[in-house]
């Protein structure tokens, strides 16, 4: 029952940060498509750590460089899409307003993607790394 609402939850959350950027998009005063570059990062976002996660034994209680590798690269790609939206508001390629509806958008999606690994990322019977 928690996994069920913790997963309706989620995807809840995924809705609300598209939301916000297809409205830094779409607005009829913004009207430029450019912020969309940032699903780029949604989608990288999670693929250093799945990697760590398979490659890396658990048991080693010590820190490993692998993973500490998977969580810098994360964060390269987490920054950078922060920064994205900032460069082209700055640019003059799109509004600042839009930008800021991207930015509010990307914490919600970062946000989300976080509570999914905290949520799934456990080694029980049911985890992420069965999907």
């Amino acid at each position: 029952v928690c996994r069920a609402a913790a997963l309706i939850s989620l995807s809840f959350g995924g809705a609300v940060g598209l939301m916000f950027l297809m409205l830094g998009c779409a607005l009829p005063q913004y009207n430029q498509y450019w912020p969309l570059f940032v699903l780029f990062f949604y989608v990288l976002s999670p693929i250093p750590y799945c990697i760590a996660r398979r490659l890396v034994d658990d048991t080693d209680a010590a820190s490993n460089a692998c993973k500490e590798l998977a969580i810098f690269l994360t964060t390269g790609i987490v920054v950078s899409a922060f920064g994205l939206p900032i460069v082209f508001a700055r640019a003059e390629l799109i509004y600042w307003g839009a930008c800021a509806l991207v930015l509010t958008g990307n914490t919600v999606i970062f946000a989300t993607i976080l509570g999914f690994f905290l949520v799934f990322g456990s080694n029980d019977d049911f985890s992420w790394q069965q999907w």
